[in-house]
């Protein structure tokens, strides 16, 4: 006997469900994979405006295959992780070569794809293609967590995706696990979730003892002084210049020599950017 009724979750979706652009019934299944890979490790509310800009842009497989580097960096703005934004060009060169344009609906076929793991492969079929997948991230793994075994935190793994797909109803399958993410990123969040409005709050395991917290508290990760904040702030000159910059320009973004050239580097060699013979900075064309 399962904690999680899947009629109070699909009912409590349908009156909470966020208006995202993706949602709309018009959307095709390129649109969801590109909204799952944008939002991967990014806010929704970030995403929103920048994925309504890119379906309009490229609007299929095809369109964004053929799409200059530099313009898709530009367009990727300030979402962060810009390698998933080459990586996913490389997936529509792929959809386009092997799949005919054609987002596959199959998981194994979606793992296949470049830059495409298990909970994005997994979602573009249930989102898109309405196949009752399991589909499991964050905020899925602490609903079920707490509800089911009255753990605060899950553990990655093929263990738990197998647990989530016993959860899965016969029916609105697509609908139920679109409310256990919903729910995860609303409610049952990881600080201050709001139990008293929770629809699942009279069976859950982890309220009824006591909401006992993880053993192991995850340290948020800072990003003041990371290298990566270092590679952004190369990346928002690179994007905002009209041509190739020279090392003086990159130089004053950051004050520290070392750091300032390993984030650099890194970025030439991600592919992200690009030293003209004169030894000018510029976005890969």
């Amino acid at each position: 006997m399962h904690n999680i009724c899947p009629n109070n979750v699909v009912n409590w979706f349908h009156a909470h469900a966020r208006d995202l652009p993706w949602r709309a019934a018009d959307t095709t299944p390129w649109g969801v994979l590109v909204s799952e890979v944008m939002s991967h490790q990014t806010q929704v509310e970030r995403v929103a405006p920048i994925w309504v800009e890119w379906m309009d842009r490229w609007p299929t497989p095809e369109a964004f295959a053929q799409a200059r580097i530099d313009d898709i960096l530009r367009a990727w703005a300030n979402l962060g992780y810009p390698r998933r934004a080459l990586r996913l060009r490389q997936c529509a060169q792929v959809v386009v070569d092997k799949h005919g344009g054609v987002v596959p609906d199959d998981v194994d076929e979606l793992l296949a794809l470049p830059g495409i793991g298990d909970y994005t492969a997994r979602a573009v079929a249930c989102f898109a293609y309405g196949k009752n997948v399991p589909v499991v991230d964050t905020n899925v793994r602490r609903v079920v967590s707490r509800m089911e075994r009255g753990e605060a935190l899950g553990v990655p793994g093929k263990k738990e995706i197998e647990e989530v797909a016993k959860l899965l109803p016969e029916e609105d399958g697509p609908m139920f696990s679109a409310g256990l993410m919903e729910l995860g990123a609303l409610v049952c969040t990881s600080k201050a979730p709001k139990c008293e409005v929770c629809p699942l709050s009279e069976r859950c395991a982890w309220l009824e003892a006591g909401k006992p917290e993880p053993e192991q508290q995850k340290r948020s990760q800072r990003f003041a002084g990371t290298d990566r904040q270092v590679r952004g702030k190369i990346m928002k000159v690179l994007r905002e210049a009209e041509s190739p910059v020279e090392q003086a320009v990159i130089d004053a973004v950051w004050p520290d020599a070392a750091q300032r050239s390993r984030a650099l580097f890194s970025l030439l060699e991600d592919g992200l950017a690009e030293q003209d013979e004169r030894g000018y900075f510029h976005l890969p064309r």
